[in-house]
């Protein structure tokens, strides 16, 4: 007689039949697993929460990441990456596709700061902090298409759907509140597996404030959040509607005995009830003097939207929050390339200067990992008249803060932009990198998943040393 009101599991069955044998191999096996996922995590960490703070696998100089995504492929050779062959060379057949002319840039380089990095004139604001920014300017990837190429940029494959970068980083290093997201995306991008937790517990994926780019509805405040309270149920209520579905999921879990995606909706449920009493205060930037809206250009009408997320970013920063994503589109420029750079630069540029004075002044930027990047880059040949194509061989990221070497200029492309060929950075590289800052082995941060350890880098990543502060 089977004393469950349900079939038997296959644990269930392996334990009564023949018996036990096939269990007593099954658990030993497990244990193995077991023994392997833990290894990417601190000892000191608490089963019983799995947002409690872990020990980093060695001393950190990132305690958290602001990650800055510039979805679509900024042009490089017009912000970062000065090309004074490809100026002189504007107008000659390149040989690279059909009859398509080299494009020399319309923005003028200029040299900034003591270490005299060269910075469009498009980001005259952000060319104040040159000697804190590091230029990676030998990006490349492995795909010149936008869904495939942000997706590798987010989660390090562009094959299969995998972890985000946050979301390993918080399974790594868990968060600091309790009572707010570890992991939070402002106008989250395109597509939720780019900031999804994949085989994860999904206590560990993004969670997303304001709405999608593609609805260009970018208000982050309270009231861009209606599920934020429930203004039918009390809190008490609330408590007893979240303890009854949190008893039916225990049910659950003691049938199968493990199961990440329900472990993972419990958690998230609390972090839900939790954040009701954080969230709106830290998303009404009302306290805020108007010298922090105007450094942060929240008085612009061109930068006002970004200005308030990057604010926000400071203000989830300083709360303890440890990655945080903000994402500005648009960056796609098939045509119109002079004036669509013009209009995205207006937007962002005084928000990032903003944001990186401010943190500096508040001295956070020592242990805030700021970083800068696309998916791609452009060609350095025209497209049409006045656009450039997508280019994966060759791209910029920059990075500050965080323990990184500020004022430096870290790879190259060739003498047109056209393809990395010094220090080829990879973003499995960049990936790593931007672990080893936060204190983690980005091969050791491992997750047993379908019978394999899987990481974020995969197989593959080298850290950058040079770039390390």
């Amino acid at each position: 007689m089977n004393p469950h009101p349900f079939p038997p599991t296959r644990r269930q069955a392996l334990k009564n039949l023949s018996t036990g044998f096939a269990y007593t191999a099954f658990a030993g096996l497990s244990a193995m697993q077991s023994r392997s996922s833990l290894a990417a995590t601190a000892a000191t960490a608490s089963s019983n929460n799995p947002l409690a703070p872990k020990a980093p696998h060695f001393a950190a100089t990132a305690k958290r990441v602001i990650f800055l995504c510039m979805e679509g492929g900024p042009s490089h050779i017009d912000t970062f990456d000065y090309k004074p062959r490809l100026n002189k060379d504007s107008g000659n057949v390149a040989g690279l596709r059909g009859d398509a002319k080299w494009l020399g840039s319309p923005f003028e380089f200029k040299q900034h700061g003591e270490s005299g990095l060269p910075i469009s004139e498009l980001y005259p604001h952000l060319a104040q902090h040159a000697d804190d920014l590091c230029l990676v300017n030998g990006m490349h990837t492995d795909v010149p298409s936008h869904p495939q190429a942000f997706a590798q940029l987010h989660t390090g494959n562009f094959q299969f759907v995998r972890p985000s970068l946050g979301a390993w980083s918080l399974y790594g290093l868990g968060t600091e509140n309790q009572n707010l997201p570890g992991f939070i995306t402002l106008s989250p991008p395109t597509g939720a597996n780019n900031y999804g937790s994949a085989f994860l517990p999904a206590i560990y994926q993004g969670t997303p404030i304001g709405s999608s780019l593609r609805t260009q509805n970018y208000d982050t405040s309270a009231a861009g959040m209606p599920n934020l309270s429930n203004p039918k149920l009390s809190s008490e209520r609330q408590r007893l509607q979240l303890d009854f579905a949190k008893s039916l999921n225990r049910g659950k879990l003691d049938q199968e005995v493990h199961n990440p995606r329900v472990e993972g909706l419990i958690e998230s449920f609390e972090l839900a009830f939790r954040m009701q009493s954080e969230i709106p205060g830290l998303l009404d930037i009302d306290a805020e003097s108007q010298a922090t809206k105007s450094l942060y250009g929240i008085d612009n009408q061109a930068s006002a939207k970004f200005g308030r997320q990057c604010l926000l970013a400071r203000r989830f920063a300083e709360a303890g929050v440890r990655f945080i994503e903000i994402t500005h589109g648009s960056w796609d420029q098939h045509r119109n390339l002079e004036q669509a750079l013009r209009d995205n630069t207006a937007a962002t540029d005084q928000p990032i200067a903003g944001l990186l004075t401010d943190l500096k002044q508040r001295d956070l930027l020592k242990d805030t990992l700021i970083v800068w990047s696309g998916e791609f880059g452009r060609t350095p040949y025209a497209q049409g008249n006045d656009g450039r194509d997508h280019n994966n061989k060759g791209f910029s990221a920059w990075m500050a803060g965080g323990g990184v070497r500020g004022g430096l200029r870290y790879g190259a492309t060739d003498e047109h932009g056209y393809q990395a060929v010094e220090n080829k950075t990879h973003i499995h590289d960049l990936h790593a990198t931007i672990l080893h800052l936060m204190g983690l082995d980005h091969t050791k941060l491992t997750y047993n998943y379908a019978g394999r350890d899987f990481r974020l880098t995969d197989v593959y990543g080298e850290v950058m040393k040079d770039v390390l502060g």
